[in-house]
């Protein structure tokens, strides 16, 4: 069964709302092997909204319109969805009792507008809404389903969840869909797919799409069956291929951030961390105690923007700054190893770098970051050039950090594919 959602409202055209609402229902759907294949955002425009839910139905099996369902004038979905199905509307008083129920338990008096709340669509059953005044519909006929919902995520949330989820269970097809996300960190997104087309492209289920995400690649794997173990047995077979072919590039296939995979192998191998950063400010360690129960594994960490800094807080000796510069990968070593030492830890990082926009030279451009990792046997440093902006450029450095400490946990000093 595949579906479409429309989200309406012209607010969300703007650059002050986000429509959160075909999320929920999306994930909802997929538990029960419904797939979203379009979704729309129309503002309160008659013609254009009566043309998208015309189409919507003519194609899918399954239409959900959220929003619009209001008292005022600019609230067109019942109206819109009626024209497109060429039904009239009609009175449901017992609605008009529950609204103004509703009001009079408030201490209020129901406006006359409110009468609009209560136009049900020919043919369409209620959909009661315990939590606001408007009502949703449902409309089943010739094996398709319409859905008007309200748009408050309070309301819809529930109603979904409690009434439209157990019906669409009766009427759907008997199927499943499965996901699996593989995220990786240290290779970019042409070199990731260089290796994993190959692959993902011999199979049409699951089906396969690749993402980038701030500092990382993302595999989005979706199988689909008659049932769990039908969706689950492609979904294993391509994910296992996919991750024998990448490797150590990728850290997580369950979902875990790389904050987190790092500070479960510090915790497996009785191992601790501190770490010195200079452009990151704090970024570094910000990520890794983000993480609930860090402190296990976490000594702490040193922001030494200044050069007085770098050498009084981690030990940095003053000659080494003044002869290689702050933005060095000896200067980045010393960091590491400096802060190892103080802390009594297991590892250290040492991220130093120019962030920009302004400070970067020819020899030393903006986006330069040099970041080590120091460990009982020695320290050993990366060179990077990161395209971008002042956050991205940290966030990167930030990333490239905690990576390089992932590979030396699992055994990897190989750096990333370029």
């Amino acid at each position: 069964m595949e579906a479409e959602i429309i989200a309406i409202g012209s607010e969300l055209l703007t650059p002050y709302r986000s429509d959160t609402n075909s999320l929920f229902i999306t994930a909802q759907l997929n538990e029960i092997g419904i797939d979203v294949v379009s979704k729309t955002i129309i503002g309160d425009e008659r013609e254009r909204l009566i043309n998208a839910i015309s189409l919507a139905w003519e194609r899918s099996a399954l239409v959900i319109l959220i929003g619009g369902l209001g008292p005022t004038e600019d609230d067109l979905t019942r109206d819109c969805a009626a024209a497109a199905l060429g039904r009239s509307l009609h009175i449901d008083q017992s609605i008009i009792g529950t609204i103004e129920a509703r009001f009079r338990s408030r201490g209020l008096r129901m406006a006359e507008i409110n009468l609009r709340q209560a136009m049900v669509i020919d043919g369409a059953s209620v959909i009661e809404n315990p939590r606001g005044t408007a009502p949703g519909l449902w409309i089943q006929t010739d094996g398709k389903v319409m859905m008007l919902l309200p748009g408050p995520p309070r309301e819809l949330c529930a109603m979904f969840e409690t009434q439209c989820i157990p019906r669409l269970r009766e009427v759907a097809p008997r199927s499943a869909i499965r996901t699996r996300v593989l995220r990786m960190t240290g290779i970019t997104e042409s070199a990731a797919d260089e290796i994993a087309a190959p692959i993902y492209t011999r199979y049409a289920n699951p089906v396969t799409t690749i993402l980038t995400a701030l500092g990382e690649i993302q595999l989005h794997l979706k199988s689909f069956g008659r049932d769990e173990a039908e969706a689950l047995a492609p979904l294993h077979e391509l994910s296992a291929q996919l991750e024998t072919a990448l490797g150590k590039y990728i850290f997580s296939t369950t979902g875990e951030s790389l904050e987190e995979v790092v500070g479960n192998l510090l915790r497996e191998h009785g191992a601790a961390l501190a770490v010195a950063e200079s452009c990151t400010g704090g970024l570094l360690a910000q990520r890794i105690t983000s993480v609930p129960g860090s402190s296990s594994y976490f000594w702490g960490g040193v922001v030494c923007y200044d050069n007085t800094a770098k050498t009084h807080c981690v030990g940095v000796p003053k000659e080494l700054i003044e002869s290689r510069g702050a933005v060095s990968s000896e200067v980045a070593s010393a960091l590491a190893e400096g802060i190892r030492r103080r802390a009594g830890t297991t590892f250290g990082i040492g991220i130093t770098g120019i962030a920009g926009p302004g400070g970067g030279t020819a020899e030393k451009p903006v986006g330069l970051v040099y970041i080590a990792l120091a460990e009982p046997h020695g320290a050993h440093v990366l060179e990077r050039r990161f395209p971008g902006d002042r956050e991205v450029i940290r966030s990167q450095a930030a990333q490239a950090g905690l990576d390089m400490l992932r590979r030396a946990l699992i055994g990897s000093k190989s750096e990333p594919r370029p």
